[in-house]
């Protein structure tokens, strides 16, 4: 994927805080995602923080769930930490075959309905693409982090394209986006990012190389 290149200043906008001492403390981060091409917010974005301490802090998450319903994934991108298992209830009249080819997680759960398939445990980071083997126009991604400072845009009656994490130990992290637009295998875009102690620092990502 074409990465757009911006200067520092129009990239990341610090909080003048962020100067502060990082030893101890808290603070917040706020990231506002974009189309490069028409400057659109942009929804679905994963946005995630990483850094050693984060993955020592990570934990897996409970009653996760990606449905099956209409013929569609529901959601149609979800977030998992690392270790975390996911089921696949099957809410249709008809079966579902889901499958991944993905490095991070290969797995199939072959033609069921209901709710008995056992669940997938998600064991390494990285984004997983899903198919149905018998519904083409099935597509769904689960992204895997290892980190438990991460959010999605659009979710929860969030202002469109923006997220907010709170409560994040100041220190040094990659900033990371990814978006379900971004051509099949290109990685999540990155950035260094210093959290202050108190207060917030924030960040505008412009995506540029976004398929349709």
């Amino acid at each position: 994927m074409r990465l757009l290149l911006l200067p520092v200043g129009r990239w990341l906008r610090v909080a003048g805080l962020a100067l502060l001492p990082l030893s101890c403390g808290a603070g917040s981060v706020q990231v506002e995602v974009r189309d490069a091409v028409n400057g659109q917010p942009l929804d679905q974005a994963v946005v995630y923080l990483e850094s050693a301490d984060a993955r020592r802090q990570v934990r897996p998450m409970q009653g996760v769930t990606m449905a099956q319903q209409k013929k569609q994934f529901v959601p149609a991108v979800l977030v998992a930490t690392v270790g975390t298992e996911v089921q696949f209830p099957n809410l249709d009249a008809v079966r579902h075959h889901v499958y991944s080819f993905s490095p991070a997680k290969k797995f199939e759960i072959k033609l069921y309905k209901g709710k008995d398939a056992s669940p997938v445990l998600f064991d390494q980071p990285g984004v997983v693409l899903l198919g149905c083997n018998i519904h083409d126009n099935m597509v769904g991604w689960i992204v895997v982090v290892d980190t438990p400072h991460h959010a999605q845009t659009g979710v929860d009656g969030t202002v469109p394209g923006r997220v907010r994490l709170d409560g994040v130990p100041a220190g040094s992290y990659q900033l990371r986006v990814w978006h379900p637009r971004q051509p099949v295998g290109d990685p999540a875009l990155q950035q260094a990012l210093q959290v202050p102690a108190t207060g917030e620092v924030t960040a505008t990502v412009r995506m540029a190389g976004l398929q349709p």
